[in-house]
């Protein structure tokens, strides 16, 4: 297969830029057409405080199961037309690829019973833990992390899963000391030097997987690296302006995963997937009010304009009064998804989708940068770049002047601290050169973390 490379936007027409819809739909094996007009939910669990060990492996397998059989219930009960679960394994059943492989098994089989019994249309996105960080880890691209994540998806793409997905860490440690410092330089040599250069060599092997097992490659996020601006800013411990540059930034690097490959929907913390969608085409899964499980953010309603999915982010299998967790929030997902499905159906789905932008854009700048409007004008910008570098710097120069311009004019409410630090990162943004040999080795030289080891990389 050919590499893509995006030179223009996929949309032009805002009015074509809505949720439920999107240009290059996922066609999966039973029938459900992802992007093709209709909403899903996406369920994501995980257990509750317990140990994975090989003797608690009986243990770990029950709590699957009595969850997902939970969610498929309650999918049926309320006549949910299709359903995506995820499965974001823990650390020890990537680092043990059988205990992954366990629980795919797990959760597929009831998902099959399901459906032959109730037809109830459900596909499973396996997403491995990216375990290639610590002290023990000898290389990104070889050695027992590396082979273990590789194993994992094989043997769950084997086992069940339908889409293959992770949230990938390359270039994590740099960003996690650019955002504690609020150093923008850091973080676009994290996004669109290291994180775009780790992007090609993972995803051309999670593309390859799935084309030998007859399974997705669906996406990736930055939520190791936009997600933890995102919180930080939303406790007032950095500029929300930052962690607004840094979205529209960090998707430059997931846009890589659907350039090696991916055809989507890409991950749901990856609010950067709004845009995907504009760049590729591709359908996408967001979380918003309905993650407040997970996370609190800004962005609740807005992040629903363009959902081709709709996910709760991931819950532990806890009782809460309602019954367990992971089937409340996939109730509470259902009844989401079938509301902008309704107003689809009754031609309303701009109305609905400029609603939910309105009741979030004015208030916060990581709201603002979602808005479609916004992303469609962003997006022309960045794919004017001709290499991941320049783009990630477009995106960031781009963001800078809208998040100004927008403020100016009343559209976006900043207080004088945000305001104070758009002039900051400019004057960052200014000092890094164009030339992307020069300012790697300016970053690698001035590197200040013993978590960063450019050899590992293959780039020093």
């Amino acid at each position: 297969m050919d590499n893509l490379v995006f030179r223009d936007v996929c949309y032009t027409n805002l009015d074509e830029f809505v949720y439920g819809i999107a240009k290059k739909p996922v066609q999966c094996h039973n029938g459900m057409v992802i992007g093709g007009g209709t909403v899903y939910p996406e369920i994501n669990f995980t257990l509750p405080p317990m140990l994975i060990s090989e003797a608690t492996m009986p243990k770990v397998k029950a709590q699957y199961k009595e969850m997902i059989e939970g969610v498929c219930s309650k999918a049926h009960e309320l006549n949910v037309p299709g359903m995506l679960v995820e499965i974001e394994l823990l650390p020890p059943c990537t680092f043990n690829p059988q205990w992954g492989i366990e629980v795919t098994k797990v959760v597929k089989e009831v998902m099959m019973e399901y459906e032959a019994k109730f037809n109830l249309k459900s596909v499973l996105r396996l997403t491995p833990v990216d375990i290639r960080e610590g002290k023990n880890l000898k290389h990104m691209y070889h050695g027992e992390h590396w082979d273990n994540l590789m194993e994992t998806f094989r043997g769950s793409a084997e086992a069940g899963a339908d889409f293959l997905a992770i949230e990938s860490v390359g270039g994590k440690n740099l960003h996690d000391d650019a955002v504690m410092n609020c150093d923008l330089p850091r973080a676009l040599f994290s996004l669109g030097v290291v994180g775009t250069h780790d992007m090609v060599i993972l995803w051309d092997n999670i593309v390859k997987i799935a084309q030998e097992t007859n399974t997705l490659p669906s996406g990736d996020t930055a939520c190791g690296f936009a997600n933890t601006s995102m919180v930080l800013a939303n406790k007032n411990f950095i500029p929300k302006v930052f962690a607004a540059v840094d979205r529209v930034m960090s998707a430059v690097r997931t846009l890589v995963a659907v350039e090696r490959g991916a055809v989507g929907p890409d991950k749901d913390c990856g609010y950067e997937g709004v845009y995907l969608k504009a760049i590729t085409g591709t359908p996408i899964s967001m979380e918003g009010k309905s993650s407040a499980c997970a996370h609190s953010s800004t962005v609740g309603n807005i992040a629903a304009c363009l959902a081709d999915c709709w996910s709760n982010e991931s819950v532990e299998n806890v009782r809460l009064l309602g019954g367990m967790a992971p089937t409340i929030c996939l109730e509470n997902l259902a009844y989401d998804c079938r509301l902008m499905n309704v107003a689809t159906s009754h031609g309303k789905a701009l109305e609905m989708r400029d609603m939910l932008a309105e009741s979030d854009r004015q208030l916060d700048p990581q709201a603002y940068v979602l808005d479609p409007s916004v992303v469609l004008k962003l997006s022309q910008k960045i794919v004017k770049g001709q290499t991941p570098f320049e783009r990630t710097k477009i995106a960031a120069s781009a963001t800078i002047e809208e998040l100004r311009e927008a403020h100016k004019t009343g559209a976006l409410l900043l207080n004088d601290r945000e305001v104070r630090y758009l002039d900051i990162l400019k004057e960052q943004l200014n000092s890094v050169p164009d030339d992307e040999m020069e300012f790697t080795q300016a970053m690698i030289k001035t590197n200040t973390t013993d978590k960063f080891d450019p050899v590992k990389y293959d780039i020093a």
